[in-house]
């Protein structure tokens, strides 16, 4: 079974098992709070006007819904055939148009670009959430699908993620309920090294045009009604000059 097969087979199972409604998966938070946030550091950057948006690892299409708001075409894509089950059922008026794609295949990304040119990609915490040996890939991937003028947002919870996820799993009454099913499946967010991510972007041949820091917020709570927020790094990217 190769890397890929093992974390679909993760992936289908979790969103299999995931329940429809609004805000029961851990970072489903509402767009106003995730890419709302995201698309005014984005925005400046976009090179063409009208490109395509591919939302990379939709899920269950809540920011892709957002995004078609905004952009004439929007393509929401994930690798799981189960968690575009959700997007279509939570999109009946078949706003979006979503498609099982597994960008860290060389062919897929290069046949998805063929058909609609260069775009622009939003990614909000996926590479930490496959098998490393991926990682390179999708980012490969990414550069594949941007082509000479798209331009990605990317957003990656950050190392010390990995450290507040470990303590909330670990406490004395056990993980809170929407982080459980993560564990469950064999996936294990907040995996990826800072220092890691950039480097991922040289090696697919793209600049880092802007960077900072955000919290990612999900839709927990802790015992006392406090959201729970992950430490996380955005990156603009795309082609130098």
């Amino acid at each position: 079974m190769s890397v890929t097969s093992r974390y679909r087979e993760a992936w289908e199972g979790f969103w299999r098992d995931a329940p429809d409604e609004e805000g029961a998966v851990l970072w489903d938070a509402e767009p106003a709070l995730t890419v709302g946030i995201h698309l005014a550091l984005f925005e400046p950057h976009l090179a063409a006007a009208g490109l395509p948006v591919v939302d990379l690892g939709c899920g269950n299409g809540t920011q892709t819904r957002f995004l078609a708001d905004r952009y004439p075409r929007v393509l929401g894509v994930d690798l799981s055939a189960a968690a575009l089950g959700h997007a279509r059922r939570a999109d009946p008026a078949e706003q979006v148009e979503f498609r099982q794609v597994d960008a860290a295949e060389k062919a897929e990304a290069e046949q998805l670009h063929a058909e609609l040119g260069d775009v622009n990609v939003y990614m909000r915490g996926v590479l930490h959430q496959c098998d490393p040996a991926d990682r390179q890939p999708l980012v490969d991937g990414i550069a594949a699908l941007l082509g000479e003028r798209g331009r990605a947002f990317v957003v990656e919870l950050a190392e010390a993620a990995g450290t507040v996820l470990r303590g909330l799993a670990q406490s004395p009454d056990g993980p809170p309920p929407k982080l459980a099913p993560v564990f469950a499946h064999g996936i294990a967010p907040g995996e990826v090294a800072d220092a890691a991510v950039p480097e991922y972007v040289a090696a697919a041949g793209l600049t880092v045009l802007a960077h900072g820091e955000l919290p990612l917020t999900t839709t927990e709570f802790t015992p006392d009604g406090t959201r729970i927020e992950l430490p996380s790094k955005w990156l603009v990217v795309g082609r130098a000059g």
